[in-house]
């Protein structure tokens, strides 16, 4: 296997991921000589001619504090005004700090939608290009003021994979208050070992992650190890290393053993194909017969009508489904072409039968092959 060094080397665009836990707490709020320690951190590693984009947590336990709250708040009205006050605190402490460098850096906040939607996906990764290209460093959050359900269910671990894969970064770093990956959590035991290297991240390895969060932050290991999922199979690396110690980046680039590597998967997905995967969030469920399961997996067809069992949710034309077999294993996903009101009249029928059930045919499939994508590792995917 290639050497960790010579890995980063090729890592010529990077996403940064600082937890809350790394750079502020509820008690203290922003940690600023923290912040400052890292400015110089990644100033040094953009003077080695790479491009660096942050996504940075804080702004909401940075607001906890300005408005004199004991804890983290359970109402998201208050999570939204503590989000509202904490964020130009955070993004004043960013730009402070990196001034002393001779730095330039840009706000970015983004929701969901901006994700979800192609269309604001595109403008904003132009957006970031541009700022890259203008040799700024853009500072990523998510719009918590406005994104209620990003507060709810939300977090930067999985904002900073989709950004990654969003901007064609090669690596994800996600700065963590533990030192990478264990078979067990380090803080409860003790016996448990650092996994250096993950090859794929197998259900294994995601139970492994188990659920907690720290107390200053909304995600745990297991959105770590959901972020370096979603970058893998986009063709990137991730690295979890502590980032208590902002000098552990040099050391990383500088070739020491630290934290935990995530391999690329070997054939990666890419554009549509890994936006309909990970991006998108299901509106509705199909369930296939057998012969359909096969044709998608063994065949690499496009689903028709024919094939559909049953339907759950509600959807529109052109939203992501999940499909389904028999035993409840999901098998592919994609985009439909038809309402889940017509799609429940028109299953299990032959696309002969369309026009005449729904007066109309603008479509002979469900989903076409294009706009599929087949979940189960060790299925033959349609790339």
């Amino acid at each position: 296997m290639t050497s960790r060094k010579d890995i980063l080397k090729g890592c010529k665009k990077v996403v940064l991921k600082i937890g809350s836990n790394i750079i502020s707490s509820v008690r203290e709020g922003l940690d600023y000589q923290r912040i400052e320690e890292l400015a110089r951190e990644i100033s040094s590693l953009k003077g080695t001619g790479r491009e660096v984009i942050i996504v940075s947590s804080g702004a909401v336990v940075s607001g906890i504090k300005k408005l004199g709250l004991k804890s983290r708040p359970a109402s998201i009205p208050i999570k939204q005004a503590a989000a509202a006050v904490g964020q130009s605190r955070l993004m004043w402490a960013w730009e402070s700090a990196f001034e002393q460098f001779n730095e330039t850096v840009a706000q970015v906040l983004l929701t969901g939608d901006d994700m979800t939607n192609r269309t604001r996906l595109l403008n904003s990764r132009n957006t970031i290009s541009t700022l890259l290209e203008y040799n700024v460093i853009p500072v990523i959050n998510e719009n918590d003021t406005v994104a209620t359900e990003e507060i709810r269910l939300g977090d930067n671990d999985n904002l900073a994979g989709l950004v990654a894969n969003l901007t064609d970064a090669n690596l994800l770093i996600i700065l963590s208050d533990v030192y990478g990956l264990f078979t067990e959590d380090p803080r409860s035991n003790h016996q448990a070992r650092l996994i250096p290297l993950v090859s794929h991240v197998t259900p294994d390895i995601e139970r492994m992650a188990g659920d907690a969060a720290s107390k200053e932050g909304t995600g745990g290991m297991r959105t770590k190890i959901q972020a370096a999922k979603r970058v893998s199979a986009s063709g990137a690396y991730t690295i979890i290393i502590c980032g208590l110690d902002p000098k552990n980046l040099s050391r990383l680039f500088a070739g020491e053993e630290i934290g935990t590597i995530f391999l690329p998967e070997e054939r990666p997905l890419k554009g549509r194909k890994h936006w309909i995967t990970y991006t998108l969030r299901p509106k509705g469920k199909l369930v296939l017969d057998d012969g359909a399961v096969q044709a998608l997996r063994d065949k690499g067809k496009s689903l028709l009508p024919s094939g559909i069992v049953s339907i759950n949710g509600s959807f529109a034309v052109g939203d992501p489904v999940c499909c389904y077999n028999s035993k409840g294993a999901e098998i592919a996903k994609g985009l439909v072409n038809f309402t889940s009101s017509d799609l429940s009249r028109i299953k299990g029928v032959r696309t002969s039968e369309i026009e005449k059930i729904l007066g109309y045919k603008d479509y002979d499939e469900v989903i076409h092959r294009d706009n599929l994508v087949l979940i189960n590792p060790g299925q033959k995917d349609l790339r």
